[in-house]
């Protein structure tokens, strides 16, 4: 049986050609068998192959690299669900469009100096290099307002220091309770894990932040504020 044209492969799928051809190149559809010069034919799997990248990509915000990495485990025989899940655990859904830069500035009404010196700081942390996502325009928020109070990014650089310290202790914790774990059972366990430390920041810090300002006899108290 010959495979598809690229106008078949186009119509069946609903992608244009452009977007076709980039994910050849990519390596995550493979090359067609051409039998001259302006003709080559796709194997017909390349339809479910295609709609399923374009389906993660709007789905999960994926970059093709890690597109890529799913696509080798399904090859594999294994069925990377189950890592799908834990992305979106992690990562959350994207209902919203992407930003670039110079949106997040207007966004957040950060200058584009400010903006370099949060990202120099780990303070401002794009998940893709250029690409931004809500939570980063409510933090480029926070942050102007700080700015707007006289602070710099480095009376601030304090919290990326602890954060990587405590991520370093939780993914420590992690490694010991899932490493001896199969993949799916590893995938599961560290879903719950995630949960569990979001939940655990978030009372822990406010409950030492509650205790102090408890403690204070005045908003004065340098004993017990500063």
């Amino acid at each position: 049986m010959r495979g598809l044209r690229m106008s078949e492969l186009t119509e069946a799928t609903g992608l244009p050609k452009s977007t076709i051809l980039h994910y050849v190149s990519q390596g995550l559809l493979p090359e067609p068998m051409r039998t001259s010069r302006n003709v080559a034919f796709y194997d017909p799997e390349c339809v479910e192959r295609a709609q399923y990248i374009k389906e993660v990509q709007n789905t999960y915000s994926f970059p093709l690299e890690k597109i890529k990495k799913l696509l080798r485990s399904r090859d594999e025989g294994k069925d990377p669900a189950a890592l799908l899940e834990l992305h979106a655990v992690v990562f959350g859904a994207h209902e919203e469009a992407a930003l670039d830069e110079k949106a997040l500035r207007r966004a957040t009404g950060l200058t584009a100096l400010q903006a370099a010196e949060l990202q120099e700081a780990s303070l401002l942390m794009p998940l893709e290099r250029g690409v931004f996502w809500q939570e980063d325009v409510d933090a480029g928020k926070t942050y102007a307002a700080a700015f707007a109070l006289g602070l710099k990014a480095s009376d601030l650089a304090f919290y990326g220091s602890i954060a990587r310290e405590l991520v370093d202790w939780e993914m420590d914790l992690r490694g010991r309770l899932t490493g001896h774990l199969p993949d799916e059972q590893d995938v599961r366990l560290t879903m719950q894990l995630t949960r569990g430390a979001r939940a655990l920041r978030n009372y822990v810090i406010d409950r030492v932040f509650q205790h102090r300002v408890a403690a204070a006899k005045t908003l004065k108290d340098k004993e017990t504020l500063s």
